[in-house]
């Protein structure tokens, strides 16, 4: 019986957890932006592409591949029973695929940017100097050197306080 109240109190831990409330809700919404982008894809972009490509009507692009007859639509091949390879609404769904990536790429940037914006961002603390500059030959040396190992000059002690 044990088995049983840990197995139903995991799944409700597993649905309660956010993640999974906020996939559902994702789904959903995915869902019905797909009937979005299928409306844009064969009602706006699929007649404007037939009209560049004069007249070409991808939902009626297949391959009839039984039947004695050729038939001229999609539609009527269907109706016959006839079996059929569709390739045109491959195209179509290929069509979607691209501009549902290019519009979830495009909300994923702006958020991106957005977060950027908004975040605070840590404040750059200016490294401490490494090396100064010996004032009687001009060479690079260590910020804490006392004496040059260039020129070998004794370095005065406010030149050793005072760094570049």
């Amino acid at each position: 019986m044990k088995k049983t109240k840990g197995f139903v109190s995991e799944f409700k831990e597993f649905i309660t957890k956010g993640n999974v409330i906020d996939l559902a809700v994702g789904v959903i919404i995915g869902g019905a932006f797909q009937k979005i982008v299928s409306s844009l894809v064969d009602d706006v972009i699929m007649p404007v592409i037939s009209l560049i490509t004069g007249g070409i009507d991808f939902s009626n692009m297949f391959i009839q591949l039984s039947g004695e007859t050729k038939l001229e639509t999609l539609a009527a091949a269907q109706e016959a029973g006839v079996a059929t390879l569709n390739y045109g609404n491959f195209i179509s769904a290929v069509i979607n695929f691209l501009i549902m990536a290019f519009v979830i790429f495009l909300l994923v940037k702006g958020i991106n940017t957005a977060r950027a914006k908004f975040e605070k961002k840590p404040e750059e603390e200016e490294e401490a100097p490494t090396t100064k500059t010996c004032p009687f030959c001009c060479s690079e040396i260590a910020i804490d050197a006392v004496k040059c190992p260039h020129c070998t000059s004794d370095i005065p002690e406010e030149e050793t306080e005072d760094a570049e």
